[in-house]
């Protein structure tokens, strides 16, 4: 998808942190953030030139983006191929360091990701001449390491990352091993790594807040002498607090022999709320390379969020000794409504930085300082981050309104569409226009999901018609269109409209599936509200993915829908969590 967040060009003051190191990035790199005078000063400077296991300038922090992976492994977040690729492509134009891009042994169609967007996105200069380095996950064993580099090899940059569990519980209940036995297993595994010609591995040792310090210390040591280029110390189960976490990172730094060599990486999960706060105090302490994902998502509760990392050590990063990161902020939003759109994890509305509310003043003080000086209550500029304020162009948008005017709403509100997704967007929108007098932000939201963030289309929804009420069964008739443009018309009886729609397209699909999860809201209020539908649903053959840990997981699938019908808007997400299957299926197949 072609999606170009437009940059703000201001007059920005840059402080640079003390180096000696020459840079061959290009200026136009810098971080652009746009002042206000009460506002804290921004520490930016150029991305050092990437080495594995060195980075020249002591405050530059490499942003490592597990979205694809650690993100995708929440429920109903399966993504299809395209999918994965727009999300990649679009990590890259923020500036992310490393793209986690999926853990290439869980399933044929996880390799094939992994292995095309290193040969896109790992291959492609980004307009700021930033190439990402593309990773694979992998369990410490032979297969893993094998299906990991086949899949990252051809990038420019490729990275395999492979860990296993080092806390007494994890060791003795999970893995059934010794001590001595993981410490054998990580070094031979690091090496083999290396021995296969890639010269970036990572290594993790799972569960390191509960691990014992001494230990740690110890396999961490091997590993190292092994070839390792990075450590990462993950918070596995979100159990540390900052402080704590924090002296974990001093005391590794301190403690393990040849950490001089290697970059010390972070990667904190959500389970108390505090992966923000572990991730800031683990950089604080010395970690150079932070793991996180958009919006948060992730296993359980979530991993530490971009977003709110970036962000803070943007506007406080003087307090944290001048530490900054290469990410352009002004493409954040665009990542994140990606991101929510193809996972059909929807953002809660108080989430910080991305969140719906995240810049909205409701309560007359808060509004009167606003108006006085917006620095009364915002410590950020929505600017920032890609957002700009939809009351101040004064556009309001209606039926007789056109493609330029569409255009310029969508740039409000973070989204750059450009071609035919436009063209095809504005024809929805000017559906919607005929019957309503004012087509308001959130109901062009709701049609960007119906008709941008949508999957590789096998099935094409075409009409529906139902009938139903008190003095008999509900049916319905529906219309779908295949890939070679035949139409497929089937009926059916349900007990309700939505049942009956759905049953109706089972028949035409002949994939059975079951539905997980229905959910709809009003997008506005009122009687002529667009109504948005997501569902989740699993195939009924049981389609499954190897987890990280190694269980076998079925595979969840969600789509999303809009129209101001209801039954329109079901039939539309539940064609759409369909496509998503079949494009997996496909692949996974072939």
């Amino acid at each position: 998808m072609a999606a170009r967040l437009s940059h703000t060009h201001t007059t920005t003051t840059f402080f640079f942190p003390p180096t000696t190191t020459t840079y061959s990035t290009p200026i136009h790199t810098l971080l652009h953030f746009k002042p206000r005078t009460t506002f804290p000063t921004i520490l930016c400077s150029r991305r050092p030139d990437y080495t594995p296991n060195h980075i020249p300038n002591l405050n530059y922090v490499r942003i490592f983006d597990t979205t694809l992976r650690d993100g995708e492994q929440s429920p109903g977040a399966t993504m299809t191929t395209k999918e994965k690729l727009d999300i990649a492509r679009q990590l890259a134009k923020l500036g992310v360091d490393i793209i986690e891009a999926g853990f290439p042994a869980s399933s044929q169609a996880d390799l094939e990701a992994v292995k095309l967007i290193a040969r896109d996105i790992g291959n492609t200069v980004t307009e700021d001449g930033h190439v990402p380095v593309i990773c694979g996950l992998a369990r410490c064993n032979k297969n893993d390491i094998d299906k990991a580099w086949e899949a990252v090899k051809d990038a420019r940059y490729p990275r395999i990352h492979t860990f296993i569990a080092t806390s007494e519980i994890h060791m003795q209940y999970k893995l059934k091993m010794s001590k001595e036995q993981v410490v054998e297993k990580a070094r031979s595994m690091v090496a083999y790594a290396r021995s296969l010609g890639c010269n970036d591995v990572e290594f993790s040792p799972e569960d390191a807040g509960r691990s014992e310090r001494e230990f740690l210390y110890e396999i961490l040591g091997e590993v190292i002498t092994a070839g390792a280029t990075t450590l990462n110390i993950p918070d596995t189960v979100g159990y540390n607090w900052p402080r704590e976490f924090g002296q974990l990172i001093a005391d590794i730094k301190a403690n393990t022999p040849g950490i001089e060599n290697v970059i010390i990486s972070t990667h904190c999960q959500n389970d108390l709320g505090l992966s923000t706060a572990n991730t800031l105090e683990g950089a604080y302490n010395g970690a150079r390379q932070l793991e996180c994902t958009i919006n948060g998502i992730g296993e359980r509760a979530g991993n530490a969020s971009l977003e709110e990392v970036v962000m803070t050590l943007k506007c406080k990063g003087e307090l944290l000794g001048g530490l900054y990161t290469g990410i352009n902020t002004r493409h954040i939003v665009m990542a994140s409504k990606m991101v929510e759109e193809y996972s059909g994890l929807l953002v809660q509305p108080h989430k910080a930085i991305v969140g719906a509310n995240a810049f909205a003043h409701e309560s007359g003080i808060h509004q009167d300082g606003m108006l006085k000086n917006k620095s009364t209550y915002e410590i950020m500029s929505p600017e920032d981050i890609g957002l700009y304020r939809s009351n101040e162009s004064g556009l309001t948008l209606g039926k007789l309104s056109g493609r330029h005017a569409l255009k310029s709403k969508l740039l409000e509100l973070g989204y750059d569409i450009d071609g035919r997704e436009l063209n095809d967007l504005f024809w929805r929108f000017k559906s919607v226009a005929e019957m309503k007098k004012v087509v308001t932000d959130d109901d062009l939201i709701a049609l960007i999901s119906d008709e941008v963030f949508q999957p590789t289309v096998v099935w094409k929804f075409g009409d529906v018609q139902v009938t139903c009420g008190t003095l008999g069964l509900s049916t319905a008739t529906v219309k779908l269109i295949d890939n070679d443009g035949n139409e497929h018309i089937s009926c059916s009886t349900g007990t309700g409209p939505v049942d009956a729609a759905y049953k109706a397209v089972d028949l035409i699909v002949k994939a059975p599936v079951k539905l997980l999860e229905y959910s709809m809201t009003a997008v506005t209020a009122g009687i002529d509200a667009i109504a948005s539908t997501r569902v989740v649903i699993s195939a009924e053959d049981d389609h499954t993915t190897t987890h990280a840990s190694g269980e076998q997981i079925a595979r969840t699938y969600s789509g999303t829908g809009a129209s101001m019908d209801i039954v329109i808007s079901s039939v539309r997400a539940y064609v759409g969590a369909i496509n998503k299957m079949l494009g997996v299926k496909k692949v996974t197949t072939t």
